[in-house]
């Protein structure tokens, strides 16, 4: 991914993230440096915080990348996923209901979550809910929208 540009954030601004990391996720990053990254072919925009790609944002909204949720472990809109699916996540696959063992109560249709697996709790991909968390365990049915996982180019980016 070639970037296009680079510049650090004002504090105004890096206060305006960390409070809706907070109010979000639960999570308050802790950093000395925040830089906003825009890159050339996408229109993925990237925040490091002291040089790591924790923060993205997904249609305008900012939000932890995978990195940046296992650096913080948030306990809200999370979306539990069996071993089962973790082959599947880790490919970008959507989550499906059957792969699903649990979903915070706080994932209201349409927001941002967080999709980790069972055994170790490490966030696997970021996507977006179709469904309340409450309707997420289920039979069958798509319920999470893939929007960035293991390995794919964000996730393989280094500032």
């Amino acid at each position: 991914m070639q970037v296009k540009s680079r510049h650090h954030l004002r504090s105004d601004a890096v206060s305006e993230l960390e409070d809706t990391l907070s109010d979000q996720l639960g999570v308050t990053p802790d950093g000395d440096t925040y830089e906003r990254v825009e890159f050339e072919d996408t229109d993925w925009e990237v925040i490091l915080i002291d040089g790591e790609p924790q923060v993205s944002y997904f249609d305008e909204q900012p939000f932890l990348t995978v990195r940046g949720a296992n650096a913080y472990e948030p306990s809200q809109r999370v979306v539990t996923v069996d071993s089962g699916a973790i082959s599947f996540v880790s490919d970008g696959a959507d989550v499906m209901r059957p792969g699903i063992t649990e979903a915070t109560d706080d994932i209201a249709s349409d927001d941002l979550v967080l999709i980790a697996e069972e055994s170790h709790g490490k966030v696997l991909a970021i996507g977006r809910a179709r469904v309340d968390g409450a309707d997420m365990v289920g039979d069958e049915g798509k319920v999470v929208d893939s929007l960035h996982h293991v390995g794919d180019d964000l996730y393989e980016f280094a500032g």
